[in-house]
């Protein structure tokens, strides 16, 4: 197992020191498959890093368009700093990249925040897929229970 210090940590002085470390100092990672570094996201942020994925594909994976999709598709109740949080992370972390889209009337002249999957985010998206089918695919098979031959004991 491998730990990452991660940029930008903030000290939360009623947490004390030791959640600090816990929360913004050390990222959980483990090797893949193919050798590559992976750091474990949570439920959250898996689910923002899957949305930004799906809604990128029409360049429409802004905050609040992320915002309605996970409500529409999840039934949680989700709000919109919630999101921007997840993706500040998620880009700390080099699985999204954001870029300003043009001026639009309809935002009285302001920019989106545009995001988009990096390749690292698309292996992790794919790793994490690769784990839950694995799980799925045991729970739903019946275990092959294996006869082997019992061997006399030398004691009895």
């Amino acid at each position: 197992m491998y730990y990452t210090v991660l940029p930008k940590a903030r000290f939360c002085a009623r947490n004390g020191l030791l959640a600090f470390m816990a929360k913004h100092l050390l990222s959980k990672s483990r090797v893949n498959h193919s050798g590559m570094k992976r750091t474990y996201l949570g439920e959250f942020e898996e689910i923002v890093l899957l949305t930004v994925a799906v809604l990128d594909v029409e360049r429409q994976a802004y905050g609040v368009a992320i915002t309605h999709e996970i409500i529409e598709q999840t039934g949680r109740p989700v709000r919109l700093n919630q999101i921007h949080a997840a993706l500040e992370r998620l880009e700390e972390k080099g699985m999204v990249k954001s870029e300003m889209g043009e001026p639009t009337a309809e935002r009285g002249g302001r920019r989106k925040r545009l995001f988009s999957v990096t390749g690292y985010g698309r292996l992790t998206l794919q790793d994490i897929q690769e784990v839950r089918v694995s799980f799925w695919t045991r729970l739903l098979t019946p275990v092959k229970l294996v006869e082997t031959q019992h061997l006399a004991s030398p004691l009895g």
